[in-house]
């Protein structure tokens, strides 16, 4: 009588596990049938031509853009020759291209249309979506910036570096599902009127265009969060609501806070953004006194963020 217990009990729990199993199965190739419709779908549409001139004032430009503003070598290294994240069989082996028209950079194959496409639109000459590219950040940036930046970005040397492709593992395909704009193509506007920069000045208006990469960390309401790689609360409800101009750039020059507190320059690049002209942080300051306050914790003196 026991035994026949026993083993309805095994038989019970056997088949409980292959149930479980089953539909784990049966999620992991949703999971991929899903993430592989995203990563292949393709998207058509007319680009409009920008004018790309070589002069030295537009490669200069171009420069102060890339490493200071848009922070592209933060992802595709210093020589923009690209580099691999790789995070373990989970999530996957992310691939950063090389940008130069050395052996396996994109720059010896991508004409002016496609540098537009990919840097404004995250979309490749293949029409699909580029994966990990911030161009929901870049499509503010107006014609002239944009062409200064291909401009520089078509000057540098050549570095020959054949990188792997990507591949992406579950936990990897799982943050397509959760962050849409992974894939930037699904959430920029194609359709939507461009818009272009204003006049370079220490006025609200260029401070906002210039503040909205600081949103790629600050948040869209410039006040950060609790997580890993999120930004501080940069509005007048923060920290910062206590600053003066001179003590705002002594922070974006040092690293440093008026109450003492060191900032990490992992997440918080300094040593770029102390690169930024007189004119551009006077401008940015301008704009952060107009965002809308948001109340967070003070920091305590002393402690790295």
């Amino acid at each position: 009588m026991k035994n026949n217990l026993f083993q309805k009990m095994i038989k019970g729990v056997g088949i409980f596990l292959g149930l479980l199993i089953g539909l784990l199965l049966i999620a992991v190739v949703s999971l991929y049938l899903y993430t592989d419709q995203q990563l292949n779908q393709q998207y058509f549409f007319s680009i409009k031509p920008i004018q790309i001139t070589n002069n030295p004032e537009t490669i200069e430009r171009g420069n102060h853009l890339v490493e200071n503003i848009a922070f592209c070598t933060d992802c595709h290294g210093d020589n923009l020759a690209g580099q691999i994240f790789d995070d373990g069989p989970m999530v996957g082996l992310l691939s950063v291209p090389n940008l130069t028209s050395g052996e396996g950079g994109i720059g010896r194959r991508y004409s002016n249309e496609d540098w537009v496409r990919a840097i404004r639109y995250g979309v490749g000459p293949d029409q699909r979506s580029l994966l990990g590219m911030a161009s929901n950040f870049y499509y503010v940036l107006s014609d002239e910036d944009l062409a200064a930046v291909i401009a520089y970005v078509k000057s540098v040397p050549p570095v020959d570096n054949v990188l792997p492709p990507t591949k992406m593992g579950p936990m990897g395909r799982l943050l397509i599902i959760q962050d849409p704009t992974i894939l930037p193509a699904r959430v920029i506007d194609r359709n939507q009127q461009h818009p272009g920069a204003p006049e370079v000045g220490p006025t609200v208006e260029y401070g906002a265009y210039l503040g909205s990469f600081c949103t790629m960390c600050h948040g869209p309401d410039f006040s950060g969060g609790p997580n890993p790689g999120a930004g501080l609360n940069i509005t007048p409800g923060g920290n910062i609501g206590h600053w003066n101009y001179d003590q705002f750039v002594q922070t974006i020059r040092t690293g440093r806070t008026p109450e003492g507190n060191e900032l990490d320059p992992e997440m918080m690049p300094y040593d770029k953004l102390s690169n930024l002209s007189e004119v551009e942080l006077q401008a940015i300051w301008l704009y952060l006194q107009t965002i809308p306050p948001i109340e967070s914790p003070e920091l305590t003196p002393g402690v790295q963020q």
